[in-house]
C-alpha cells in the first residue's frame, strides 16, 4: 500500500498533476491574488509551502494541491527565515506587540520571535518586518482551515512537496501533525533501489502517534 502510493507520487511529479490542480500550480498570480480549488475528494493532512523567491504559498490536503495565493514576505534586514514551523497560535484579530499595534488579522503564528501567518497589504515583493502577509480573503479561509500544530515549510524556491505516510495512518482522515524531512536516497526514480531525485517528504510524527514513520 505505501510503495504503491509512493508510486502514484512519483507520477505525478513526472507526469504532471491532474489538469485542474496543474492549472492551479501554474496560474499566474497577481499581487492580492489567490485562488481556491474545488477538490472535494482531497483528504489528508493540510500543509502549506510557501516559496520566498516565487513569492506564493501553495496548500496542500494529502497529495493534493488545494489552493494557492500570493504573499509578501519579510524585507532585506527582515527576511522571513526558511525552514518548517508548527502553527503555534492562532487569533482571529491580533496586534503586533513588536510594530506599533500594526493590525494582523487571521494571525497564525508561527514563532515566538515575531514570525506569523496573517492578512495584509500585499504587494507582489517582499514588504513586511518578517511575517508572512496574505490576502485578506485568503488568510480569512485558510484559518478556517489550519489548527494548532499545522506545519508550514518556507522555502527559497520549491512549492511542490511529496508526502510520506506511515501505513498504520494512511487511512487516518484525523491524522493532522506532520513534520518535514528528507527520504534518505528516496526521490524521483527508481522506487526499489531509491534511485534518483530527492524530493522532500513529509513524515507522521511518531511521538504523537505513536507509531514509527519512516525516517
Amino acid at each position: 500500500m505505501l510503495f504503491a502510493r509512493l508510486f502514484v507520487l512519483s507520477c505525478c511529479l513526472i507526469l504532471g498533476m491532474p489538469s485542474a490542480r496543474a492549472e492551479l500550480a501554474d496560474l499566474p498570480l497577481a499581487p492580492g491574488a489567490y485562488r481556491w480549488a474545488d477538490d472535494a475528494a482531497a483528504s489528508g493532512p493540510l500543509y502549506l509551502i510557501i516559496s520566498l523567491e516565487r513569492q506564493r504559498v501553495h496548500v496542500y490536503r494529502g497529495d493534493r494541491l488545494i489552493g494557492a495565493a500570493s504573499v509578501s514576505t519579510g524585507t532585506k534586514g527582515h527576511r522571513t527565515p526558511t525552514g518548517s514551523f508548527p502553527i503555534l497560535q492562532k487569533r482571529q484579530w491580533h496586534r503586533s506587540n513588536l510594530y506599533s499595534n500594526a493590525p494582523m488579522p487571521f494571525m497564525q503564528r508561527l514563532t515566538w520571535d515575531g514570525i506569523a501567518l496573517h492578512a495584509g497589504h500585499n504587494p507582489g515583493y517582499p514588504a513586511s518586518h518578517g511575517c508572512i502577509r496574505l490576502p485578506y480573503a485568503f488568510a480569512r479561509q485558510l484559518f478556517a482551515l489550519t489548527q494548532i500544530g499545522t506545519l508550514t515549510q518556507v522555502t527559497t524556491n520549491r512549492l511542490n512537496a511529496a508526502i510520506l505516510l506511515d501505513p498504520l495512518v494512511l487511512g487516518d482522515k484525523g491524522s493532522s501533525v506532520v513534520t518535514f524531512g528528507m527520504e534518505g536516497g528516496m526521490g524521483v526514480g527508481d522506487m526499489r533501489t531509491g534511485a534518483g531525485t530527492r524530493v522532500p517528504m513529509l513524515e507522521i510524527d511518531p511521538d504523537i502517534f505513536g507509531v514509527w514513520g519512516r525516517r
